[in-house]
């Protein structure tokens, strides 16, 4: 017999029984269903049961805590239920029918992202080393001299050498490293169109060559557009019309725009198309007119709409309101955690980076999650004796410090609400810290404590000083309400 037997039978009856279960699979840490009636599933019995240690909702998805040896609970429940499982796309597709055309879409945005975020930590990590080689200028190391000219800055103080001034084997790494941040950032339209036509179901390796096509090195470089005269854009002559042959370099909105065209005119294709002959025809058609339509209209349209969206955060995150701005988005970030509309970000802070070779927006995700984590820290703290408790709230402070902010925000602070709340406003001040010294990412990095590698050299300290706003104001008063209401 397994050893969750017993939960498991309670589980179902819990839940509503076997006709209330749509479909049902797990991840890595949690059971996942897909409920008939959502209001049927009795939560504080459930969230009783000696295996379970949280649950919560998202996406449609009535999700249970179970921990590490979520398998094996699985495999007992379906023993018990006679219920089959089905995979986790499975679950997510009929998880859609109880969300909202919102939540879709951030769910869609979300899916999207998520294959490509492993390689923007990556490269704003690598940005971030290659900045400590190359701009900070070290006093141990001497005076930068140029021609045999000391150099100054305007305010006369001396200019210092970097490491890569003095090294030439740090000089080599700073030049191979660019290696790899030029491919994820430059060549950024080539993963998110890949991405979308893998999460619709359609040819990828088309995904992957239209995305091509929008940063081929025969086209100006978009970094390049701005400082080009018009008459020295390059463009193709048709004739009657021209085009001009502008490349989207890290451009967002212009690669999702002409990968969602790819996917939807090779549906339209197949549909149309006899299947004789559908295997040249439909790639054909579909890619040929995708590229055609993302460099005559969809890209340039694109293009404005992503640097209006840009402009917009940027100039709220730099105007004289700019407190305001970061307190509302500091207080009200882990709620968006929570409905899941906080993927959108990553398409801002993408063409934020893209734009102004930097974001704002990032580094007050960072001291979100991470405030969220120190609220779950005062709970270790006030719940130290019970053994029970700590087994969900020390892995979820762990993972809030990281980045990942679920465990923490639906295995505790949601469960008392007060650790939620004082999380957010640890998380609002510790933003308008930032923004208000200007504080700047590379790009989106590790979303919790690590996060500084991903901060620009310059403004490192002041973000460290946001950090610990981030950590002790939320234990502080998480903490206080604790001992105030005997949270033991």
């Amino acid at each position: 017999m397994g050893k969750y037997l017993e939960d498991s039978q309670k589980l179902l009856e819990f839940i509503g029984g076997k006709e209330n279960i749509g479909a049902v699979t797990h991840c890595v840490t949690r059971m996942r269903f897909v409920l008939n009636e959502p209001e049927k599933a009795d939560i504080e019995k459930i969230e009783a049961l000696p295996s379970v240690k949280g649950t919560f909702t998202q996406a449609g998805q009535f999700q249970i805590i179970i921990g590490n040896d979520v398998a094996n609970f699985y495999n007992d429940f379906v023993a018990v239920s006679g219920i089959e499982g089905v995979s986790k796309e499975a679950v997510k597709e009929e998880a859609k029918k109880n969300q909202n055309i919102l939540q879709r879409i951030a769910s869609t945005l979300a899916e999207i992202f998520a294959p490509i975020i492993p390689a923007i930590i990556v490269g704003g990590l690598i940005l971030g080393f290659r900045n400590i080689l190359g701009e900070i200028g070290f006093e141990s190391l001497g005076q930068k001299v140029v021609d045999g000219v000391p150099q100054f800055l305007q305010d006369k103080t001396p200019v210092y050498n970097t490491i890569v001034d003095v090294s030439q084997f740090w000089a080599g790494v700073n030049n191979f490293l660019w290696l790899i941040g030029e491919a994820i950032f430059h060549f950024l339209p080539v993963g998110i169109t890949w991405s979308i036509t893998r999460k619709m179901g359609t040819t990828q390796i088309l995904g992957i060559v239209l995305g091509l096509t929008l940063v081929s090195p025969q086209l100006l470089n978009a970094y390049s557009v701005a400082g080009t005269a018009a008459a020295d854009i390059p463009f193709w002559d048709f004739g009657f019309f021209q085009v001009d042959m502008i490349g989207y370099q890290a451009q967002v909105i212009p690669a999702m725009l002409a990968g969602f065209t790819l996917v939807y005119l090779e549906r339209l294709f197949k549909k149309i198309i006899p299947e004789v002959i559908s295997m040249i025809f439909v790639p054909l058609f579909s890619l040929l007119l995708a590229v055609i339509f993302a460099h005559v209209i969809l890209g340039p349209i694109g293009w404005v709409i992503g640097n209006w969206i840009s402009k917009i955060v940027y100039n709220g995150l730099t105007s004289n309101f700019r407190w305001l701005f970061a307190a509302v988005f500091g207080f009200f970030y882990a709620p968006l955690v929570i409905t899941g509309l906080h993927h959108t970000t990553n398409a801002i802070d993408t063409q934020l980076v893209a734009d102004f070779g930097g974001t704002i927006l990032w580094p007050m995700i960072a001291l979100s999650n991470i405030a969220q984590g120190s609220a779950v820290l005062a709970m270790i703290v006030l719940q130290r004796k019970n053994e029970e408790a700590k087994q969900v709230s020390i892995p979820a402070t762990i993972s809030a410090y990281l980045g990942v902010t679920e465990p923490a925000l639906f295995g505790v602070n949601l469960k008392y609400k007060a650790p939620l709340v004082c999380g957010m406003i640890g998380s609002a001040i510790a933003a308008m810290i930032s923004v208000g010294l200007g504080v700047q990412a590379n790009s989106i990095g590790v979303g919790g404590l690590p996060g500084i590698l991903s901060i620009k050299t310059q403004f490192m300290l002041k973000f460290l000083i946001a950090m610990i706003v981030s950590v002790v104001v939320p234990f502080i008063l998480t903490f206080l309400w604790g001992k105030k209401n005997k949270i033991e």
